[in-house]
């Protein structure tokens, strides 16, 4: 099944109204939908080059539109939230929402939250758990604003920049300089978070 959604969401990128189609699927994948917007963002900005930030941006807007709508399904439907944990393969805890209410807690969540934003892991669940948690709304917008940024402007800058050579590139190299990157991040923001509390 995944690899059927996977083709579709390819051959989507070729479609007319590839665009609203990249929009529902940043907002959607962000929440449940298992397919990164990546998958549609690298053959539109192939086909469109001069079009790359725009295709960038639809997909930021909307994955931290649907970031937010991860966040409201944890917030509120907890039952509907552990459904979309067991389709994924992972298994809710009651205890969950203590383990990340202290501050060192709240500071490990903020560094899984910018982790999962920028990388391969399953993003959605990072947005549900974020509600489940309660974790800071201004804080969780801010990261899902600049890691879903980066992320998919360095991959709309790679793709014009590189063409259909980025695809084969991503596939080996992708996941390490997405950690390289998520970890500087990281670096960066806990230095800020401590400087704040100085």
């Amino acid at each position: 099944m995944i690899k059927k959604l996977y083709d579709k969401c390819v051959a989507w990128a070729g479609y007319k109204y590839a665009k609203p189609i990249l929009a529902i699927e940043a907002f959607i994948e962000s929440s449940f939908f298992p397919i990164p917007p990546d998958v549609m963002i690298i053959p539109m900005v192939i086909s469109k080059k001069e079009q790359f930030i725009r295709i960038a941006l639809i997909a930021t807007i909307f994955s931290v539109l649907g970031a937010l709508f991860g966040y409201y399904i944890g917030y509120s439907f907890q039952e509907i939230a552990t459904k979309i944990f067991e389709f994924y393969g992972y298994e809710y805890s009651n205890n969950f929402k203590e383990r990340f209410s202290t501050g060192g807690g709240f500071f490990a969540w903020l560094g899984i939250l910018i982790t999962a934003g920028f990388t391969p892991l399953p993003f959605k669940l990072l947005t549900i758990s974020s509600g489940i948690i309660h974790f800071n709304l201004i804080s969780f917008i801010l990261i899902c604003t600049i890691t879903r940024g980066l992320r998919f402007f360095i991959v709309a800058y790679l793709a014009y920049k590189f063409g259909e050579k980025i695809g084969p590139f991503l596939e080996r190299q992708g996941t390490k300089w997405s950690i390289i990157i998520s970890l500087i991040i990281i670096i960066i923001v806990g230095s800020v978070y401590f400087l704040l509390l100085k």
